[in-house]
Order: structure tokens, then sequence, then C-alpha cells
């Protein structure tokens, strides 16, 4: 075993060691140590292929890499399910470079969810296109590249490596420019295929169906190569993408070291508020552990903000020991792209000996090798929980992995079911093309492109009623049996794939009379992070924001260094706009349907670090930003709450949105944050006590309509978190903090969702709803 190995494993003992330590440790396992599966080189890579590989020490590849390149060679579109650092890159790098060995001509496509994966997909294949005489050129085409040299990799690039949104609103609206590029089209790889799920998912099926129209349109068939990590539908969620069959490949025939993984649990400082140590202290001891024995660790943090006060703490703690700050690193959306390309770097390089990061490390960025994981929280998905543990520990070394859960319900539930994790597997990957308001949006775009004929399919789809809509509309223009765009205006540019508004708000630091831009953020994120007397932490440096000019987009900040952060709050009203569907019972009523939901943000928290109590407030003032989508509700009759007091049924309602907003992603296996949840104690619509779940997709994405099917295994699964729980009165690990529903918040929440749950003539128990799991 090397040094590195054997400070892993005096890490692991020391821990173990510690009884403070081991009474909070939930669920402890061991992953054995796997030995690789071979095969030969395939003969048909050419002789030059095979000789650079073995100058790279490749004398034989991992099994799925050679079945992936058997598969493509007999004309297979293939899907590579394997874990994080398996070799993915060589099952599509392989046949690719050795089709434009064979023909010059010949061009690929390579598509991945993010501009790191595309730097860092693209420095490899330059140090491989050197090894092969410079005869593969490579070149990315993304919002950072310049435009002179746009002109150039239209007409000279082999493979062009770009994201889905850049080929949506850059490449195909402009298709004659890219000629030689669609006639000559060979492969088209997808990487990273899981992260295409929900909306994004959604948007990007559209852009494939619209992508191979203006493939057939020059007369091209290109071969799919996807890979993924691991979902429980690989090929299902293959062909919905791509609208084709795929073949599976998900036998992982790499080699991997021990790995060990702890699940910790805080313990509750506070018992009759239940509240447990923070999540963010604890993870920081664990790290600190791991840091000073000198074992490379990454840390997950759930947010931005959590990833720059993780950062502060670890770097404040090693500065003491004389540490650079460079040891320690953060890395998140919202840096620069040459900021986050140094961080890459140093990474590779070894500099870096810590690295905090939100999930955007969570994809498969080349950052050398790192031995130990900690995540800070639930990551909310169980692949996601994978993809990070599975970033510790690449190659044959032991490796360490912890996962510190956080108060909410939905942390605690999985925490405290480390079963179901293990058994439950991880979730598949959902999409809905055509949602009616994402598969509107792409036929402008295609017929933006190419005119539609009558009786031609959109994927699917037959689009013919959609179209006469649009030609009543004035945006097409119908002649005999061909539709024509008309509009003045240029569709893909309004259409962001991701739902957000494409504007981001530029942070401009004004420390000492200068300005210079040192972050971004989005527009629905900048009323929570950058109002006016908000703490702006960047790279641990905080900044004051003194000023946010919302119609140009800009935030002004100067450096400060204060002993707190700020948190803001976010309230939604709801207004119901149409019904898609409804059950009505003696004690319950619910819904789904459309709905229009405005969100501001009002006031903000000022939270002291280390102690975390909050230690002052302030108002914001800025517009309402509003959301036209799908939401699920149910509603408790008047009559059926008579006997509870007005604040008695606030506590109830609030609990029950507390703990549903955190659940109900459990139920759809989709991400936390896809989810905001609100209650009314007597909602316009309803006129009794409603509860609504929302989605935060424009048009909504299926969640709603799942909700609505899955009732009442959803407030059964709620109330059995009320039930475990061991806090007295209520606690942000149930119903939420005593403060905010009451001393007999618990109570009064069980009571109100017993009473939603006997709900029908045959089932008057929760333990009817039991999951059946």
């Amino acid at each position: 075993m090397s040094h590195m190995g054997v400070r892993v494993e005096s890490v692991l003992r020391k821990i173990e060691s510690n009884p403070r330590f081991m009474r909070n440790v939930t669920f402890r396992h061991t992953i054995p140590a796997q030995k690789g599966v071979y095969e030969p080189i395939p003969a048909h890579l050419p002789p030059q292929l095979r000789q650079l590989l073995q100058r790279k020490g490749i004398a034989e590849l991992y099994s799925h890499q050679a079945a992936a390149i058997n598969a493509v060679e007999s004309g297979a579109d293939i899907v590579v399910v394997t874990p994080t650092a398996s070799g993915k890159t060589l099952c599509y790098n392989l046949p690719v470079i050795k089709t434009l060995l064979e023909d010059e001509e010949a061009r690929a496509l390579y598509l991945f969810p993010t501009k790191a994966l595309a730097q860092d997909q693209v420095a490899e294949l330059m140090v491989w296109s050197e090894e092969l005489g410079g005869r593969i050129k490579t070149y990315t085409y993304d919002g950072d590249t310049p435009g002179d040299a746009r002109i150039a990799i239209r007409s000279a690039g082999s493979i062009v490596v770009t994201n889905p949104d850049m080929l949506h609103s850059g490449i195909l609206p402009h298709h004659t420019k890219w000629m030689r590029l669609f006639e000559n089209l060979k492969y088209v790889v997808i990487d990273e295929l899981h992260i295409y799920r929900g909306v994004f998912g959604s948007h990007v099926a559209n852009v494939l169906r619209r992508l191979a129209r203006i493939c057939q349109f020059y007369g091209a068939k290109p071969q799919f190569i996807c890979t993924s990590a691991t979902i429980a539908n690989p090929k299902e969620h293959g062909e919905t993408l791509l609208g084709r069959p795929v073949s599976v490949i998900d036998i992982n025939g790499a080699p991997r070291g021990q790995k060990d993984i702890l699940f910790y649990n805080p313990p509750v400082v506070n018992k009759p508020l239940g509240i447990r140590r923070s999540s963010l202290l604890e993870a920081e001891a664990v790290a600190h552990e791991l840091i000073a024995a000198e074992i490379p660790t990454i840390v997950f943090t759930r947010s931005r903000l959590d990833t720059e006060v993780l950062v502060t703490y670890l770097r404040k703690s090693f500065h003491k020991l004389g540490q650079p700050h460079e040891t320690i690193r953060a890395y998140r959306g919202g840096y620069l792209p040459k900021q986050r390309r140094q961080i890459e770097r140093d990474l590779r390089a070894g500099k870096v000996l810590g690295v905090v990061s939100t999930n955007a490390l969570e994809l498969g960025i080349d950052i050398g090798t790192l031995q130990a994981a900690v995540l800070t929280g639930y990551p909310g998905t169980i692949a996601s929980t994978w993809q990070q543990l599975g970033r510790a520990g690449r190659g044959h070394e032991p490796s360490l992995a912890v996962m510190v859960a956080n108060s909410s319900p939905l942390n605690q539930f999985m925490i405290q079911n480390p079963t179901y994790f293990m058994d439950r597997g991880v979730e598949f990957a959902r999409i809905s093309p055509n949602n009616l308001y994402i598969l509107v949006s792409h036929l402008k775009c295609a017929a933006f492109e190419l005119p539609f004929v009558q009786g031609e399919r959109f994927g699917e789809v037959d689009p013919t009623e959609i179209l006469d809509y649009l030609t009543d509309q004035m945006i097409l223009r119908k002649v005999d049996d061909r539709w024509y765009w008309m509009s003045e205006n240029y569709p893909a540019v309004d259409i962001s794939l991701r739902s957000a508004s494409t504007e981001n708000f530029a942070i401009i630091d004004t420390t000492d009379g200068q300005t210079r831009v040192i972050g971004e953020i989005d527009r629905f994120s900048a009323p929570m992070l950058i109002h006016e007397g908000a703490i702006y932490i960047h790279e641990s440096v905080q900044y004051h924001i003194d000023q946010l000019d919302w119609d140009r987009q800009k935030a002004y900040a100067r450096q400060v260094d204060v002993d707190y952060y700020t948190d803001a709050n976010l309230d939604v009203e709801l207004k119901v706009l149409d019904v898609f569907d409804k059950e009505e019972f003696p004690q319950v009523k619910r819904s789904w349907g459309e709905v229009m939901v405005v969100a501001k943000t009002h006031m903000y928290k000022k939270i002291k670090f280390y102690t975390h109590e909050n230690i002052g407030w302030g108002n914001i003032s800025l517009p309402e930003q509003e959301l036209h989508t799908a939401a699920y509700w149910f509603s408790i009759p008047n009559e059926n709450v008579a006997t509870l007091d007005r604040g008695a049924l606030q506590s109830a309602l609030l609990g029950a949105a507390h703990l549903l907003g955190n659940i109900a992603s459990l139920e759809l296996m989709c991400e936390p944050s896809d989810l905001g949840v609100t209650a009314q104690i007597r909602s316009p619509f309803t006129g009794d006590p409603t509860v609504y779940i929302y989605e935060k997709y424009p048009g909504g994405v299926g969640f709603s309509e799942q909700l609505f099917a899955a009732h009442g295994r959803l407030l059964w699964r709620a109330l059995s978190i009320i039930q475990k729980c061991p806090c007295p009165s209520g606690c942000p690990s149930c119903v939420g903090p005593v403060e905010e529903v009451g001393i007999e918040g618990k109570a009064h929440t069980s009571w109100f969702l017993k009473g939603v749950l006997n709900d029908g003539p045959q089932t008057q128990t929760a333990e009817a709803f039991a999951p059946t799991e």
C-alpha cells in the first residue's frame, strides 16, 4: 500500500476509535476492492492509434471500453453506464479518432452539459492530436469562443466540442454556415446523459429532434455514443432522449480500491428544540482531520453560500497552522471561467489539498486523485450521492467518504434509513419532451431552421395542430403543404434550455476606487444573494453589496471584514389558473393544475459565523418575479378543522408544508430544488386550509400529476417521519423549528395529516398507505 493508502487507513482508525464520533454514525459500509477485467485492444483500430495507446501505457482495455468500441464498430447507438473514473472517455474517443484517421472529411460533434467538462475534453484531445501529427483538429465552440475563431471552426473542426445551449442557439439556427459539419457528421457524443433529466432533459430531447431534422436535410446519419453515471433506466432514458433504439453497456471492468463509507448524524445539542449541531461545523471537523493528514479531500456542500462559509472556516484554521490559502480552494458556479480553469489546473497538479465545491465538481471533470470525500448534507438524489462519494478514490488506492446530515426531514429520513439508500438503488431519470410549453418553443425554433412539410413528424409527435396554431398567431405562414417562419424575431434567443433567465447579474468589486467583475449570478438567485446589504462571499473574501442596479443587472460591492453572513427569506403567493384533475372525499379535496407563482424577497437575516445565531435583519425592496407553472394541492374542509383555533391551524399548515416540501422529492426521485411549497390558511381558490406543492419550472414537467397520484403514500411518509422523530414539540428534522410552528407544532401537524389520510371509504388508517418499498 502507498503512503496515501496508509494515511487514509490511519485517519479511518483514528475516527473509529473516537467514541464521540462513532456514537453518531448511523451507517458504516465497506465496498471491497475490485480487480480490473481486461480485453485486448480491438484489431480493427488503426496501427498508429494502437501504438499511441501503448506509448501511453495502455496495453489492453477495460472490458466495458472494448465492448463499447466493438458495438460502435457494428453500427449501434450506445449508452455506456459505469461509475465515475472508469475510463468512459476512451469509449467515444477511440471510435471517433479511428474514423477521423481513415476519413479526413469526417466530423464529430461532442456535447457536454458544462463548459468545464468541454474544456477538460479539448485539453485531452489536443494531446492526442499532437501525438498523431496534428491530424485531428479539435475546437471548443461556446459563448467564450472569439468571433474570428468561429469561422475557422465551422470549416476546419474535425471535432466540435460544445454544450446543448450553444447547439440550440448558436449552431442549429445557423446550420447553413455549418454545412461542412452537418454533411460529414459521423458521430454525436453525449457525455453525462444522466444530467439531462427534468426540464433541462426535456428541452435537450427537443434540441436533438431538431438536430435529426438538419442531419436528414444534409443527408447525414450520425451514430450516437452516450455515457452516463448509474441511473435506473438507462435504455428507456437514452431512447426517449435520442428518439431511437440504443444498446446499453453497463458491466464495469475498471479496477477500484477499497472504499469505506460512513453516514454521520450530528448530535442533538438542544433536546427540547431538537436542534442538532451544525452540519457545516461537523463537516469542517472531519475535513480538517483529513487535510491535516495531507489526504487530498473534496467537500461537497448544498449551496454557494455554504461553500464560501466552509472555505472561510477551513482557511482560518489552516492559516493558524501556517498553511497558505491556496491549499484550500472553493469551486462553484458564479466564478468567472478563467478562475475556474485555474482551480481545475491546480487540483490536477496536486497544489490543492482541500477543495470545497457545490455539485459543480460532481461531474467527471479531471481533478486529479482525491482520496476522501465529505458530503455536507444529503445531495438530494441517490444518483448524485453515489457520484459525489465516487469522487474519492481513483485507481487501486483505498478511499474514505463521509456524509454528514443536516437537520432537514429529507436528510434525517436518509441518514436514519440507510437500507433505503442501499436497497432502493439509483433513481429513474424522467423527462417530458412533449410538455406543451417546451414542445411549442422548439417547434418555433425548428420552423425557423427549416420549413415543416405536411405529414412530417417531430420525433414521435404529429405537429400539425401546433403549426396551425402558430400560423393563426402570425408566427408561421402556410403555403401549399409547407409551414414557413415569418416572424421578424429569432426564436432560440428567447428560449433558455434550463428555464432560468439567460440574463445574469454581474458582481463588480469597487474596493479602492477600482472596478472589476469578480463573479456573476442568475436572475432568480439575485434577490436572495446580492440584495443591498448582503454579504457576498467569494473565495472566502467578504464583500458588502452597496448597490444593486436591477435594470442594468449589476451589483456593486466592496471588500469588508465582518463576523457574519446574510441569508434572505423568500415569500411566495400562488393563484390557481386551471384544474386538470381532482378528487373529493369528506376529509380531503385534492387536485393538480395550472398556477401562477409570485415570489418576492422582503427581508434578510444576519447570521454570526461559527455560532450561527441571528444578530440582526434588514429589509429588501426588489421587484416580484412571476412563474407560470403546475402544482398539486390538497385542502381539508373548514368544518373538519373547526375544533382548532387559528393559531393551531396555522401551526399545522406550516408544519405540513415544511415536511412535505422536504420529502416530496423523495417520492418523485427528483432534485429538492425542483419543487416549492406554500400553505394558505384560507385559500382564495378552495376556501379551505390548503397546502400547495409547485414545480419551479415554467409549464411544469409532470411532477404535479405524479404527486396527485401518490397523494396517500406521500402523506403517510410525512406522518411516519413525525412519529419517529424523538423531539417533544417539533424541530427542523420534522415539522420545523418550534419558534416557527409553535410549542404544539408537532401535535397539530400530526393531527392534521391523520385527518387528511382518513380520506376514503375503504382506508381508515394511515398504515393503508404504507409505501410498497
